[in-house]
């Protein structure tokens, strides 16, 4: 432990998505990271420096998904050090999956899995592009079998919302979209399917033709968001794959969703 010099932070990413903001000399997070949750943990210099990290993260990941494990404590960091670790703080984190961006010093090392060779090259330049001559990047990033890890850790298990009984989404429902855009640009080439799920309130036939609304709603947002539509092929499930029970309200909400499956 070195008191006197903040030598080491780290942000780290791993199953769904985890975050981690941590020297070496920290204690490990407090609490476990849930699915889809973003956890921030480690020590700053100020607590200037505490709120800005953590609405950086806010701004790239949504604030119901940030954990603040931050602490304030008499640290010395490097030069500059907040607004070097701001700028790592990017939508470029969210095109790597079960991943880790450490900052020990000025040497950054970058862990995880992404989608092609194309995506670790281009991610860890742009991480350089950011910094000064002084940091040396670290490339450490794997290239998956697949882009399915990479969505699944996008969406985190949050639910693409819509207005009830009804195809139009809602607010939150357009934010997660949006989220999820910068991945499914990454994936060039590939084909997904968007597939709608219902609960198991109203009629079977009704709650099919509702779920391929619904996918279709969201081939039409993404297609105008500059996704080729032919690259999106919608069908609709309607009750029939819960992946809860439909006896409780949440477990008819998390029923209630749009599952993305790469399919080539």
């Amino acid at each position: 432990m070195r008191p006197r010099f903040f030598e080491t932070a780290a942000l780290g990413w791993a199953a769904a998505s985890f975050v981690a903001l941590m020297p070496a000399f920290a204690a490990p997070p407090r609490e476990a990271a849930e699915p889809g949750k973003v956890v921030a943990a480690g020590v700053v210099p100020d607590e200037e420096t505490h709120q800005a990290l953590v609405a950086r993260l806010r701004e790239i990941y949504g604030v119901e998904r940030v954990v603040d494990q931050v602490g304030v404590s008499q640290v010395v960091a490097p030069p500059n050090w907040s607004q070097n670790v701001q700028k790592l703080i990017s939508p470029d984190l969210q095109r790597v999956a079960r991943g880790e961006l450490k900052i020990s010093g000025n040497v950054i090392d970058l862990g995880g899995e992404v989608d092609s060779e194309a995506t670790r090259q281009q991610v860890a330049s742009r991480i350089s592009s950011q910094l000064n001559p002084t940091y040396t990047v670290r490339n450490g990033l794997r290239v998956s079998a697949a882009g399915q890890e990479v969505v699944d850790a996008a969406l985190a298990n949050r639910v693409i919302e819509f207005e009830p009984g009804n195809a139009t989404l809602t607010a939150n429902g357009l934010k997660v979209l949006d989220q999820l855009l910068p991945v499914l640009q990454q994936l060039k080439g590939r084909k997904f399917e968007v597939i709608g799920h219902t609960d198991s309130q109203g009629g079977r036939a009704q709650n099919i033709a509702l779920s391929a609304a619904r996918a279709d709603a969201v081939k039409s947002y993404l297609g105008g968001k500059g996704v080729p539509a032919e690259s999106l092929q919608t069908s609709g499930a309607g009750p029939d794959r819960p992946v809860a029970g439909n006896d409780t309200p949440d477990g008819r909400a998390r029923n209630r969703r749009i599952e993305f499956r790469v399919s080539q």
